[in-house]
């Protein structure tokens, strides 16, 4: 997933960096560092378990800490 696509899912789903990150077990600074270009020297990769967790947020999953 791309640091563009990776935005794009939690803008289409109404998060800000701080509820996802909330959501993802991290805090909403390494969700801005995920979604910079990860060439830049503060850009970070997501980790894989993000992006399954921000995958299924996105195809309908709702934990029990979702955001009201």
């Amino acid at each position: 997933m791309t640091p563009i696509q990776f935005k794009q899912a939690r803008q289409s789903l109404g998060l800000t960096q701080s509820q996802l990150g909330t959501l993802l077990d991290t805090d909403g600074q390494s969700i801005r560092r995920v979604e910079m270009d990860s060439d830049t020297s503060t850009g970070r990769k997501p980790a894989p378990r993000m992006v399954r967790l921000l995958q299924a947020y996105v195809e309908g999953y709702r934990s029990s800490d979702w955001p009201l």
